[in-house]
């Protein structure tokens, strides 16, 4: 009797499967080396596959990234205060995204070309939770007491992550514990109206 042949992936498992092979090889070889070949190839399918959900290169390496960020979320802090669940939040986005950093201002250039396109509208494809973890930190604030009941425009909630996130592109570098407090002390929490020693 013959073994039973192996259960074909399909619909969201072979999905998943091909864009963590996509990442995966973006990773290794950046973007320029990237291929429908190689990426069929390391997810045990074939082009036709690739094609059908992706016409090209540049869209799977969007989808990839916007796959990777859903998997490994962000956490969300609750220290009991603002200023520490500001830090928290900035201090995971810097683990998680310096490799991410690297990749999105050295090894796409070629993908900025190719599509016309920047590090910003990438960003706006790539749509994470950063700005709804914000909502949050500042909602829980607002119920503490520590900041005002009142509107605070999208630009300022996304202010703190936006600056660092331009720091680790312009240095190519994580940024510094005195870099995210200054951001924190400095510029996002004045804005906010954060009244210290309130809990």
């Amino acid at each position: 009797m013959s073994n039973p042949k192996p259960e074909r992936r399909r619909g969201e498992a072979l999905e998943a499967a091909i864009l963590e092979a996509a990442w995966d090889a973006l990773m290794e070889s950046g973007y320029a080396a990237l291929t429908m070949e190689a990426v069929a190839r390391r997810a045990g399918t074939s082009r036709p596959v690739l094609y059908r959900r992706w016409p090209n290169v540049a869209e799977l390496t969007v989808a990839a990234m916007r796959h990777h960020l859903a998997a490994n979320p962000l956490e969300i802090p609750d220290t009991g205060n603002l200023r520490d669940d500001v830090i928290g939040l900035m201090r995971h986005i810097v683990e998680r995204r310096t490799r991410m950093g690297s990749l999105i201002s050295v090894e796409l250039s070629g993908f900025f070309r190719e599509t016309n396109s920047s590090p910003a509208k990438l960003k706006t494809q790539i749509v994470s939770r950063e700005q709804h973890v914000m909502e949050i930190l500042l909602s829980r604030a607002i119920a503490r007491g520590e900041i005002e009941d009142r509107v605070i425009r999208p630009r300022v909630i996304s202010l703190p992550v936006d600056l660092l996130r331009n720091e680790m592109m312009m240095t190519l570098e994580p940024a510094s514990d005195q870099s995210i407090a200054e951001i924190t002390d400095e510029i996002f929490l004045p804005l906010v109206g954060y009244r210290r020693g309130r809990e």
